[in-house]
């Protein structure tokens, strides 16, 4: 008997039956097309196409992207169509499979809801996460960095799938977080620009006495103001940046228009000094070759005429003044000497005390007409000139010279 028989039979009428495990017949249909053989072979070929629907669900159960509702539902429809099939082999053996199939789809069940449900534990730990680290942020006064954090966690957040009420609960705490950074940065930014500008207001009255001293001539005074006015635009604090810079390149040209100034005065002055350098040693080599000894009154209209030129001559550079004077003082020295040689010592005042004299008082009303005008370095070298000066009148006098 072959599997076919064993599981069903057609009778001489053409009917055929399929028989059960408890060899119960069943009447599935009739067969009139051609011999019992090739009948048997047709219906067993349609069970066949029964076991293989089972192996696809047998499959499917363990499928990670099977829906095991979806199938089960299959196995229950394909399994309530067992009684009724009209195929020919075991039936009870798909039965039992179609049964297997749904206890594996009970177990699959429990398995995506447990896997589900530490998805949601998880899903739900990541978002408190976030919410503790907005909780974190929410201090910051690193504005730009913060904001993109909270922006990214924002996007971070919206992929992360949660149950509605945790969700709305985090949520709740997030977004007091983040309004609470909101409305911090708000209120620095609007501080922010409160200070910019009071700083552009106060900037721009330093740069409009800046550029009315820009003009002025009176050299020190005027380098001493621009000094405190940089020290005042340090504290004033930074202005908008268009402001800050448009403010700072009108500051800026006009201390260098003063400055510029200044300098090239003082480069006329030096070279100036320098020429009036040049003057004064062709003077003294002129007094250096007086010859008192050969014509002593020659030697002393000379030195009158070479002391006249000497003061028409302006100032020589700091470093040579002591040098000329002490030269021309020996000079005088000489002429003076030669004279008290030749004649007897009288009461009256030596030249060299009076021009000495002389030469103080000019020295300080030079000295008061620098310090009036600002000129510091001018007033710097007065006042030494004007202390050597005084030294050399004090020794000419306790001399009796």
């Amino acid at each position: 008997m072959t599997d076919s028989e064993a599981w069903g039979r057609i009778a001489d009428d053409g009917t055929v039956f399929v028989r059960t495990s408890e060899g119960v017949e069943r009447a599935i249909g009739s067969w009139q097309a051609g011999t019992a053989e090739e009948g048997l072979a047709f219906y067993r070929l349609r069970y066949d196409d029964l076991v293989a629907e089972v192996a696809v669900l047998e499959g499917r159960v363990t499928a990670p992207t099977a829906d095991p509702k979806a199938v089960a539902a299959a196995a229950r429809k394909l399994r309530e169509t067992l009684p009724e099939a009209a195929v020919i082999g075991d039936l009870a053996a798909l039965d039992v499979r179609l049964a297997g199939v749904l206890e594996r789809v009970d177990v699959r069940l429990r398995e995506v809801s447990e896997e589900r449900a530490r998805a949601a534990v998880a899903a739900a730990d990541a978002k408190r996460v976030l919410v503790d680290e907005a909780e974190q942020l929410r201090t910051s006064t690193d504005w730009r960095a913060t904001g993109d954090r909270f922006r990214a966690i924002v996007e971070e957040w919206r992929a992360i799938r949660v149950d509605r009420k945790t969700d709305a609960e985090l949520w709740e705490r997030f977004s007091a977080a983040r309004k609470e950074f909101d409305h911090r940065r708000r209120a620095h930014f609007a501080d922010l620009d409160r200070q910019r500008e009071e700083s552009g207001e106060r900037k721009q009255r330093l740069v409009q006495e800046a550029e009315k001293l820009a003009s002025s001539t009176e050299w020190g005074p005027t380098a001493r103001r621009f000094k405190d006015l940089m020290t005042e635009w340090k504290a004033a604090g930074r202005a908008g940046r268009e402001v800050e810079d448009e403010l700072w390149s009108r500051f800026k040209a006009a201390q260098d228009t003063f400055f510029g100034a200044r300098n090239e005065s003082f480069r006329a002055r030096d070279d100036e000094q320098k020429a009036n350098l040049e003057a004064k040693e062709a003077l003294l080599a002129e007094a250096e070759a007086l010859d008192p000894s050969s014509d002593l009154e020659g030697a002393r209209r000379r030195l009158r005429t070479i002391h006249d030129r000497w003061e028409k001559v302006g100032h020589v550079p700091r470093e040579s003044m002591t040098t000329l004077e002490r030269r021309l003082a020996a000079v005088e020295d000489r002429v003076r000497d030669a004279g008290s040689s030749r004649r007897p010592i009288v009461t009256t005042e030596s030249p060299l005390v009076i021009r000495l004299r002389e030469s103080v008082t000019k020295l300080e009303a030079r000295l008061e007409r620098a310090r009036a005008t600002g000129d510091d370095r001018l007033a710097q070298e007065t006042q030494e000139s004007l202390q050597t000066q005084r030294e050399w009148l004090a020794q000419a006098e306790a001399s009796g010279r």
